[in-house]
């Protein structure tokens, strides 16, 4: 707008220095005559229209230089907010590669968390198999491992069906295996037993010795004694039988097994 301005003064100066130009020969058609007047007006129209002309191309270089201002104005605008938007479109993208690793390490966290909930829980399974758990044996509490358990209940399973064969395998192989086991003192009773069954009457009488001779107050520590008596009759060998008959009579005389002693022993006299 200033540049225009100033385009109309400089106009509207050469006007004026037009028109002053034209004084002397107006005053001298006014005494010259008409050709001198012609004249004139002539120089006067030339001199007006190249002042429109000057004027108008001050204009027309003026509006040119606004509109040259204005579009590089634009043009900078625009390659600005091209940055602009640019930068925009980086940090979108950079903010979306962001709150996609941040899900990825949300949901790897979570896995990660729930294998080790698996691995502990698997971990304290395992150990619970291994802790030591109380059962009763004969009329006793214990503590016993539970492998222990699993394979003394499967070799008395097998007794309990008379499958003495098989029991007797299954506890040799546990007396073998949980030589320090609670279980032991009752392993070898019902071994001696299931090799009675089996008529193997000198392995039958060894299991019963070693439990006297591991644990005398053991709850079968008697009906022991008593199987040996009867190991002893069925070897033929009667004074054995006696004497063991009377030694469980004096070490267990308030046992129930003592009455059956006194009446064997009442039947061998």
């Amino acid at each position: 707008m200033k540049s225009l301005r100033s385009g109309w003064h400089l106009a509207f100066m050469a006007m004026i220095a037009a028109v002053a130009g034209l004084s002397n020969p107006v005053q001298a058609a006014l005494f010259g005559g008409d050709d001198e007047a012609r004249r004139a007006i002539l120089e006067l129209r030339q001199r007006l229209e190249q002042s429109q002309n000057a004027t108008r191309l001050l204009i027309e270089q003026s509006v040119q230089s606004q509109n040259q201002t204005q579009n590089q104005a634009i043009a900078q605008l625009r390659s600005a907010l091209l940055d602009l938007q640019g930068q925009i479109d980086r940090l979108k993208s950079e903010l979306a590669l962001s709150l996609g690793e941040q899900e990825r390490l949300a949901r790897d966290l979570t896995e990660l968390q729930l294998r080790q909930k698996d691995v502990l829980s698997t971990v304290e399974d395992r150990l619970r198999r291994f802790e030591p758990v109380p059962v009763t044996i004969d009329g006793r509490v214990v503590m016993v491992e539970p492998a222990e358990k699993a394979d003394y209940d499967k070799a008395m399973a097998l007794f309990r069906q008379s499958n003495f064969t098989a029991a007797q395998s299954a506890l040799e192989s546990f007396v073998l295996r949980h030589g320090t086991s609670a279980y032991v003192p009752s392993a070898l009773f019902w071994l001696g037993n299931a090799q009675y069954a089996n008529k193997a009457y000198k392995e039958s009488m060894g299991n019963f010795q070693k439990l006297l001779s591991m644990a005398p107050q053991h709850p079968r520590a008697a009906e022991a004694m008593l199987a040996i008596a009867n190991v002893h009759i069925e070897l033929k060998d009667m004074d054995s039988a006696r004497r063991t008959l009377e030694d469980l009579i004096a070490a267990y005389p308030r046992d129930d097994t003592a009455v059956t002693a006194r009446q064997r022993l009442n039947r061998l006299q």
